[in-house]
């Protein structure tokens, strides 16, 4: 399901906002009362702006929902291409100068991708969470994993921003950087700028489900196909890339020198998996209707009898992803 499934429609200005910053490590006290402490927003004397931000203002509502996000960290977990951890970790081993890595997880959400990633890689990890969300931020912050793979110690900063673009010197010393169903709610332009950044630091990237447009519903009927195009042209609203992300991000990595590996990802759900079936499918009808309003009374039984084949344990669906490691060419004379 798009990651938006309750983010506020039509909300994401053309244009990107002001700079604004928010960078704290848990424990440090903020000034802001209306943060959580340990979940920014806070600079510090001589920090950089790091991250270019739409325009969000205090009183925004959240984009994306908790209990969306726990319900659906099972599935992502058990969907992310582990076959794309072996090369990126050859590719970390190798990186200049690394006493331990330095990730950016851009949208962390309550923090699933370190949950899932920081276990699978040795060495000391540093991980800088960034979202607009200061209670996300302290959810993901508070939950982050401790240890790596051999043990090693895994630390948290955490900053506040709505990520939409990167400034050029975002990733300085960065070893990572990291995403998970971030790639469709961004713009051509965006990507492109991620791209820039993550090929000119010579750091890999490794972006993780990203729609892809295809559905497969077990039964089938007759409407899945109208839905899913409806859908589909909702996640492009805006200037947004909705399912053609991937293949922009393989574009813009590769014409940037960055060696591009892609792997499916789906979401494979059944029974067990009925609380999410049935949420995914009330947002992937609801965006639908909304793009084509025509549909609201045959999508109103067709949401009906699909609830209630979920409840019945009989749907079964197949929400096709794809990861993406993209590689750059190291700087500083690595191999």
């Amino acid at each position: 399901m798009r990651k938006t499934a309750t983010k506020q429609s039509g909300k994401i200005p053309a244009q990107p906002g002001p700079w604004e910053v928010a960078s704290v490590k848990p424990g440090v006290p903020s000034d802001a009362e209306s943060v959580i402490p340990g979940a920014g927003p806070s600079t510090h004397p001589g920090e950089r702006p790091t991250v270019r931000l739409r325009d969000a203002g205090p009183d925004d509502a959240p984009r994306y929902a908790p209990e969306w996000l726990e319900l659906r960290e099972g599935p992502d977990a058990a969907a992310r291409a582990g076959d794309l951890i072996d090369p990126l970790r050859i590719r970390l081993a190798n990186l200049p100068g690394k006493a331990g890595l330095v990730i950016h997880d851009l949208g962390c959400g309550t923090g699933s991708m370190g949950r899932w990633l920081a276990p699978r890689l040795d060495g000391p990890q540093h991980w800088i969470l960034h979202d607009r969300d200061p209670y996300l931020l302290h959810f993901a912050a508070v939950a982050s994993p401790r240890s790596a793979a051999d043990g090693s110690r895994v630390t948290v900063e955490t900053r506040r921003g709505d990520v939409g673009l990167l400034t050029p010197d975002a990733l300085a010393g960065a070893s990572l950087v990291t995403a998970s169903a971030l790639l469709d709610v961004l713009t051509r332009e965006e990507i492109g700028t991620l791209a820039t950044a993550c090929t000119g630091a010579g750091c890999p990237a490794l972006l993780t489900l990203s729609v892809a447009g295809r559905v497969e519903l077990t039964p089938a009927d007759p409407l899945d196909d109208e839905i899913a195009d409806a859908f589909n042209a909702h996640q492009r609203r805006g200037g947004l890339l909705g399912p053609d992300a991937v293949t922009v991000a393989c574009e813009a990595f590769s014409e940037r020198g960055a060696t591009v590996r892609l792997h499916p990802s789906a979401w494979r759900l059944g029974p067990a998996e009925s609380a999410l079936t049935a949420q995914w499918l009330r947002g992937w009808v609801g965006a639908a209707v909304e793009e084509r309003p025509e549909l609201k009374e045959p999508a109103e039984r067709y949401l009906r009898d699909r609830l209630e084949a979920c409840r019945a344990g009989e749907l079964k669906v197949v929400v096709h992803h794809s990861d993406l490691l993209a590689l750059s060419r190291p700087t500083g004379g690595a191999s």
